[in-house]
């Protein structure tokens, strides 16, 4: 047996207490030797906040080390000697600022009414990555960026995040903002008053990921060079003026890319082809242009990894293709207004499972619903309106009871619902109190045929006739005589 003595354990208890209080005195005496931000790149910060919001006493709510207590949205990084990367912090900067409240969870510092764009944030940071504006021009006055910023100090080689959301006095052309920015990694500006094509030269910012210029007054085609960008897994063009046609080898370089977005703008001419080699696209959206197949794309079927594809408000006709055996990720569908002709395919209920929403509305559609959409089980929404289908809606009584509110049917005057399924809609029954039949008609119930009287055979198998038969029988004798 082994005695422990008493000593031994104060011994141990006393040795962890030094060793812990000298762990403690030597964090101090790192976290102390930390340099605090430079004056000047301190003060280009106040007067940053101040163009953001004079209305804030910046300097007395913040009187510290910016670095170490700052507002929400002023990031810092540490920097050490870059030719030897395990020394000591030799600096700091500031490397992310944010404006524009965003909500409880991200509260960077809101804008006033007369909120400007410093210049400052050209010239006085230069280790800046990210800068964020969100919803902080509003006003009459035009806000934009310097004419040439290269020209006026500013390391435009450090910014990798350029965010500008819902801007609408943030003007300029696309070429001027991006010029001078080589090393872009996310730039998205949605909503502001940007305008001017695509620069050819975007080509070059290699190490894009995304480009998000949703809702701005971009016009122009899209320039080759936007193939180029082999990093690149978002692409949102929506809502602008782009016109022509899509570059017909747009889809070949643009291996990685998750989100493809051209809607609403006027696009025309054919979908290219090339969209089939984006394999790991999940998001594509190419409602409201003027692209004109006459037909569905076939390539649907190669995107595997497909989750939502939107293709409505163009004049692509022809029928639904038989593309979705593979396609069973896909959750939403928008094919309205197409001019698309003939049958709804079964094969969408009996492979696209994890549905939620299908647009077929406004169209040309023949035919019946399909019975084998009562087989969706997680589809909140079907919209077959103003189509050409005829016949009676029918789903088994088990499936009725989860498909029933998904229906929308008006305006297709050839379809027909059971009395019973019709009354259930207008009453509010949970299982269809969303759908919508507009003005379908009740089916016409089956006339009930008489049941046949089987022929009873006698011992010796011959046919023995009914009473009614003998009387008459009898008749036509006494006729004859």
């Amino acid at each position: 047996m082994t005695l422990f003595h008493p000593f031994s354990t104060l011994s141990l208890s006393f040795l962890f207490s030094i060793l812990l209080s000298n762990v403690v005195v030597s964090y101090q005496q790192d976290y102390e030797t930390v340099p605090a931000l430079n004056s000047a790149e301190q003060e280009a910060v106040y007067r940053v906040l101040d163009s953001v919001n004079s209305g804030i006493p910046w300097r007395s709510l913040f009187p510290d080390d910016l670095c170490s207590s700052a507002p929400h949205g002023v990031v810092c990084s540490y920097f050490s000697d870059s030719a030897a990367p395990n020394s000591p912090v030799t600096a700091v900067h500031v490397t992310e600022l944010s404006f524009g409240y965003v909500s409880d969870n991200t509260p960077n510092p809101p804008c006033a009414a007369d909120a400007a764009l410093s210049p400052l944030l050209f010239t006085s940071f230069k280790f800046l990555r990210k800068l964020f504006f969100y919803k902080c021009f509003n006003h009459s006055t035009p806000v934009s960026f310097p004419d040439d910023v290269a020209a006026v100090g500013t390391a435009a080689t450090t910014l990798e995040e350029l965010v500008f959301v819902d801007n609408p006095s943030f003007v300029g052309s696309l070429c001027g903002i991006l010029r001078n920015f080589t090393s872009l990694r996310r730039v998205v500006l949605t909503g502001n008053g940007v305008y001017g094509p695509i620069p050819e030269f975007v080509g070059g910012l290699v190490n894009l990921e995304e480009l998000t210029l949703s809702r701005n007054q971009l016009s122009g085609e899209i320039p080759l060079g936007l193939a180029e960008l082999k990093n690149l897994k978002v692409l949102d063009l929506s809502q602008n003026f782009f016109t022509g046609n899509v570059p017909s080898t747009m889809g070949y370089n643009l291996s990685e890319l998750l989100k493809l977005d051209l809607s609403s703008n006027g696009f025309s001419g054919k979908i290219p082809d090339s969209f089939g080699a984006l394999k790991k696209l999940q998001f594509l959206d190419l409602s409201f242009n003027r692209f004109g197949n006459f037909r569905v794309p076939m390539f649907l079927s190669e995107m595997t990894k497909l989750k939502e594809v939107y293709l409505s408000g163009n004049h692509l006709g022809g029928r639904i293709p038989e593309v979705w055996e593979h396609l069973g990720n896909v959750l939403r569908i928008g094919f309205s207004d197409m001019g698309l002709e003939g049958n709804i395919p079964a094969s969408m209920g009996v492979f696209l499972r994890n549905l939620s929403y299908l647009g077929l509305d406004n169209n040309k559609l023949e035919g019946t619903v399909p019975q084998e959409f009562g087989l969706l089980e997680s589809v909140g929404e079907i919209n077959l309106e103003n189509n050409s289908l005829s016949g009676r809606v029918f789903f088994p009584s088990s499936n009725f009871s989860r498909i029933g509110h998904t229906l929308k049917l008006g305006g297709n005057p050839g379809l027909c619902v059971d009395d019973e399924v019709f009354c259930s809609a207008e009453n509010g029954n949970n299982n269809t109190k969303n759908a919508s039949f507009g003005h379908l008609k009740l089916c016409k119930k089956e006339p009930q045929r008489p049941n046949p009287v089987p022929l009873e055979e006698s011992s010796s198998s011959a046919q023995v006739f009914p009473d009614s038969m003998f009387v008459f029988l009898g008749l036509l004798i006494l006729l004859n005589f």
